[in-house]
C-alpha cells in the first residue's frame, strides 16, 4: 500500500471511486476529465489542500479529501476538515481507509491544527464505528448543513 496525494493522472480512478461508492446521485452528465485533472494539479501543490489516496499495485482504491484552514482561535492554529472518505468495495476492511486517516492526522499536526473534524453523510453503525475507531468522537460538535 502507498499512500500518497492525489495526482492529475488519477483522475479516472477518482472518479470510479466517488461515483460507484460515495456519491448517492452521481452526475448523469459526462465529466470533462480535463477539469479533474487540473484541479488534481492544483491540489497536488497546495499544502492546505490534501487530497490524500492509498495506491494498490497501480491503481487508486481508497482516498479521502482533507482542507488545512486558518484560524485566528487557540492562538493563531488552524483546524483541518475531512471529507469524502471513500474505499472500493473489493479493498474495505482491509486498513486502507485507517491508514489514509493516520496520514491526514500526521499532516494535520505537521501544520499545527489543533483539531480535525470529520464529516460524514453515513448514519451506518459499522461507518460510525469505524470512525471511533480511528479516534473521532461522534456526538462532540453538530454539524449543520445548507444546500446551495
Amino acid at each position: 500500500m502507498i499512500i500518497r496525494k492525489a495526482k492529475p493522472a488519477d483522475a479516472n480512478d477518482l472518479k470510479i471511486l466517488y461515483f460507484d461508492y460515495l456519491t448517492r446521485f452521481p452526475p448523469e452528465e459526462e465529466q470533462d476529465m480535463r477539469l479533474w485533472q487540473n484541479l488534481l494539479g492544483r491540489f497536488e501543490k497546495d499544502e492546505n489542500m490534501q487530497l490524500l489516496v492509498a495506491e494498490e499495485e497501480g491503481k487508486v482504491v481508497s482516498s479521502l479529501q482533507m482542507a488545512i484552514i486558518e484560524s485566528l482561535t487557540h492562538n493563531v492554529r488552524p483546524f483541518a476538515v475531512i471529507e469524502n472518505v471513500v474505499t472500493h468495495m473489493d479493498y474495505r476492511n482491509k486498513g486502507y481507509g485507517s491508514a489514509l486517516l493516520e496520514k491526514a492526522t500526521e499532516i494535520a499536526k505537521e501544520h499545527r491544527c489543533y483539531k480535525i473534524f470529520l464529516e460524514t453523510g453515513s448514519n451506518k453503525e459499522s461507518t460510525l464505528n469505524f470512525y471511533r475507531n480511528n479516534g473521532f468522537a461522534i456526538d462532540e460538535k453538530h454539524s449543520c448543513l445548507k444546500r446551495l
